[in-house]
């Protein structure tokens, strides 16, 4: 069951670290006029010439490609911080880099200097790259297995209210304006100040204590308290099992996950996955939908409520899938999800090329932002992170959302570089690129993902070996040896050995 220890953590750590991904994401959207503006204002004040529009067009695309840059470099500390200093820990450290950043940038203009805004994206860029592979991590090994997939959607949930609450604060009336964009930019601090001096009170990951600290008391006190139950000697037991069937292995690398052959399918999934997710076009349908509006005979100053909408209708669905994703499992989101974004790229494409000569077909393709938004909020945004939780154990996990996490980033960065290429030279054609790079994904899920709903992290690891076509060590003398509530007994002999 839910307890409010386990929903506290959730939302603690979401809050302050997931949601603050989203707000970055597309905080800059809104004010990027006046920003540009002060750009221009600070380069004339130091040389007395106004600044290039070649020049002031390479420094904004830096300031916003920063970002996903900085979510790569993040992501590659992901494996030797998470070992190192803890799931906990790390977001706590995480936090520093955050607050840095707001108080920057929120002092950028009174300092009167642009380039700190770019060297802070990259700053935050990094906080996201830790956040958005650390808090799948925490939460995924915090949880019960019947509540993994609800839990593990939670971040998602938060990464889309970040947008959301972005777009709204970015409003004309409220923030997005000449005098109110360096507190819109700080306003990022105040959640991980939040989650600074709230976390500390919760237990670190019961997985990462019992099995790479070695210490069965505390994780015993964390499960207890997490889970509202005296009683948890069964977790203990099955902790202990795949224990057992790693010690083989020991913690893995980046490169030994690489070459190491019964993890061969897991690493292919996860790396099609990720790449998917972003390579499906999701930030190239957010960057058209303002013009697409518009096109649609939305006036110009009514596009960024439309915007807003799209933001709500995001969280909407992605919090109808955390309610879902028990009941239906992941797949079938993750096969539903891919369906609605191929087939709304198609649509689109027929929409764009012919909005010039029929006159319904702007009004199909803000159809079909909307229906591309549902499918991707019920499957590829939230499913794939909660998939490395589950598809790997814990000596490989931090090694497979360090793979994961940096090909996310560097697929949106791609994305974002590429897309105004593209576009110049296919135009509306190049949604059919993203349109078969999802039936691609398709197809794969299909083929090779199994079900993990309710499955113990050893039973999904056994579907998988069986794919990988090798042995798995079976934990027997385990159970033999050490029948429940004698792991003491176990400790002591391991320890006089």
């Amino acid at each position: 069951k839910m307890t409010l220890p386990l929903a506290l953590v959730a939302l603690i750590s979401a809050f302050g670290s997931s949601f603050q991904y989203g707000y970055n994401v597309s905080v800059i959207n809104s004010p990027a006029p006046y920003m540009r503006d002060f750009y221009n204002r600070t380069y004339l004040d130091r040389t007395g010439v106004p600044m290039d529009d070649g020049f002031q067009t390479l420094l904004w695309s830096i300031t916003v490609s920063m970002f996903p840059l900085g979510g790569f470099f993040g992501s590659l500390m992901v494996w030797p911080m998470v070992n190192k200093c803890g799931r906990k820990g790390t977001l706590l450290i995480n936090n520093l880099f955050s607050i840095t950043a707001a108080i920057l940038m929120g002092t950028s203009e009174l300092a009167k200097t642009f380039e700190v805004i770019i060297v802070c994206r990259v700053i935050m860029g990094i906080f996201a790259g830790l956040a958005s592979n650390v808090v799948p991590m925490f939460l995924g090994e915090m949880s019960p297995k019947n509540l993994r997939g609800a839990v593990g959607v939670v971040p998602q949930l938060f990464i889309t209210i970040g947008i959301l609450a972005a777009q709204i604060l970015g409003l004309n009336v409220i923030l997005g304006n000449a005098e109110g964009w360096p507190v819109l930019l700080g306003l990022t601090g105040i959640p991980s100040l939040i989650q600074l001096l709230t976390l500390p009170f919760f237990p670190e990951s019961p997985r990462y204590l019992l099995l790479q600290k070695g210490n069965e008391e505390q994780a015993r006190k964390a499960l207890q308290r997490l889970r509202g139950s005296e009683d948890v000697d069964d977790e203990i037991q099955e902790m202990y099992q795949e224990d057992q069937s790693e010690k083989e292995e020991g913690q893995f690398s980046v490169l030994s996950l690489c070459t190491f052959r019964g993890l061969r399918w897991q690493l292919i999934s996860i790396i099609v996955m990720m790449a998917g997710q972003q390579l499906s076009g999701v930030n190239a349908v957010f960057y058209y939908a303002d013009r697409i509006f518009e096109s649609a005979g939305v006036e110009e100053n009514s596009v960024q409520y439309v915007t807003v909408s799209t933001g709500a209708i995001n969280v909407i669905m992605t919090l109808l899938a955390v309610f879902i994703v028990e009941s239906l499992g992941r797949r079938i989101l993750l096969l539903a999800g891919f369906v609605l974004c191929s087939a709304s790229c198609a649509l689109l494409t027929l929409a764009l090329s012919l909005q010039s000569t029929v006159s319904w077909m702007s009004y199909l393709g803000v159809a079909c932002v909307i229906i591309y938004i549902i499918g991707h909020a019920i499957g590829p945004s939230p499913v794939p992170a909660v998939m490395i939780t589950e598809m790997f154990l814990q000596s490989s996990r931090p090694a497979a959302f360090m793979v994961g996490g940096s090909l996310h980033w560097l697929s949106n960065f791609a994305v974002g570089q590429l897309f105004l290429f593209m576009e110049a030279g296919l135009g509306p054609y190049s949604f059919l690129i993203f349109s078969a790079i999802c039936v691609a994904t398709m197809i794969y899920i299909f083929i090779v993902v199994p079900e993990t709903k309710n499955k113990t992290f050893m039973e999904i690891n056994k579907i998988m070996a069986k794919r990988n076509k090798v042995e798995i060590q079976e934990s027997k003398e385990l159970n033999d040896s050490y029948p429940l509530g004698k792991q003491e007994e176990k400790k002591a002999l391991s320890s006089s050995e």
